[in-house]
C-alpha cells in the first residue's frame, strides 16, 4: 500500500467526503425497511438499481467537485487496474443484496484511488451512525478514534472470513472459496463467510477480526477496507503475497502477526 502521499494533511478534502457520504447515506437509511423488498430476482435486481440510483444522485457530483480532475469508476462490480490519475471508486449501497432483504450489514463508501492505490476513503455505516475513515499516512479512524489491528499471532485462535463478490462468478471461483472455507475451518478457530467485503474489513481493521480473503479484483468492494486495514497496521496482499492494489486478482488483509500463517494456507488455492 501507499504511504508518503498529501492526503494525510487534507483534513478538508476527507471533511468534504465524510459530509457527501453522510448525507448519501441519510438517503440509503430512508429506503431501509425492517423486511425484504421483492420475491422474484426481477424484483430484487430493481430494488438494488433504484438504491444504486437514489444515492449516486446526491453523491456523484459533491466528490467530483470535492476533488477537481478526478474521475469517476462507473461500474461498481468492475474489476482489475484504472488508468494512471485519481478515480472515485464508490459503492453507493455496499451490502445492497442485505438492506434489501431487511438487514443491517450494509454502508456507503467512498474511496479516492490515484495510480490505483486507495489513498481516502469514508465509509459510513447509516443505521449505526458510525463512521471510518482512512488517509494514505494518515491512519485509520471510526469516528475520529484511531484503530488498531488485532495483535493475535496464532492462526488456531483466530477469527477470519471470506465470501463472495458478486452473484454469477465462475465455478472455479466457487469451488476455491469452498475449499478454502475447509482450509481455514481445519487451520483457524472460526470462519465468517458473508457479504459484502467491506462491512468484514472493517472488523479487521478495528482488531475485532483477524483476517479477510477474497478470491476477486471487484475493486468497490476492496480498496476501502485495503487502505482502512493497511492505516490500522496490517498486512494487505494478493495471495502470492505481493503488495496489492487494484490490478491483483486476489486479496489477503491480516494481522500482521497472522498473515504469513494465512498465506500458506491460501495461497496453494489461488
Amino acid at each position: 500500500m501507499s504511504t508518503a502521499l498529501p492526503f494525510a494533511a487534507d483534513t478538508t478534502l476527507l471533511a468534504e467526503v465524510t459530509a457527501a457520504v453522510k448525507t448519501a447515506g441519510h438517503t440509503l437509511r430512508d429506503r431501509h425497511t425492517p423486511h425484504a423488498r421483492g420475491v422474484s430476482l426481477d424484483e430484487v435486481v430493481a430494488e438494488i438499481h433504484a438504491n444504486d440510483d437514489a444515492v449516486l444522485d446526491v453523491l456523484k457530483e459533491p466528490l467530483l467537485r470535492a476533488r477537481p480532475g478526478s474521475q469517476w469508476a462507473e461500474d461498481e462490480l468492475a474489476g482489475g487496474a484504472l488508468p494512471s490519475g485519481e478515480w472515485w471508486v464508490v459503492d453507493p449501497a455496499e451490502g445492497n443484496i442485505n438492506h434489501v432483504h431487511g438487514m443491517d450489514d450494509w454502508s456507503v463508501t467512498a474511496t479516492l484511488v490515484r495510480d490505483n492505490q486507495p489513498v481516502l476513503t469514508v465509509v459510513h455505516l447509516p443505521l449505526s451512525g458510525d463512521t471510518y475513515t482512512a488517509t494514505a499516512g494518515g491512519g485509520a479512524h471510526l469516528n475520529g478514534l484511531p484503530l488498531r489491528v488485532s495483535a493475535k499471532t496464532d492462526l488456531g485462535a483466530a477469527l477470519v472470513g471470506t465470501g463472495q463478490a458478486r452473484p454469477g462468478e465462475d465455478e472455479r471461483t466457487f469451488r476455491r472459496i469452498g475449499a478454502s472455507v475447509t482450509a481455514m475451518l481445519i487451520n483457524g478457530l472460526v470462519v465468517r463467510v458473508s457479504v459484502p467485503a467491506t462491512m468484514q474489513l472493517i472488523h479487521v481493521a478495528a482488531g475485532r477480526t483477524d483476517a479477510f480473503w477474497q478470491f476477486s479484483d471487484v475493486r468497490s468492494g476492496l480498496v476501502a477496507g485495503a487502505l482502512l486495514v493497511s492505516e490500522a497496521g496490517g498486512t494487505v496482499t494478493d495471495l502470492a503475497g505481493t503488495p496489492w492494489n487494484t490490478g491483483s486478482h486476489d486479496f489477503l488483509a491480516a494481522a500482521p502477526g497472522l498473515h504469513a500463517a494465512a498465506l500458506d494456507v491460501l495461497a496453494p488455492l489461488a
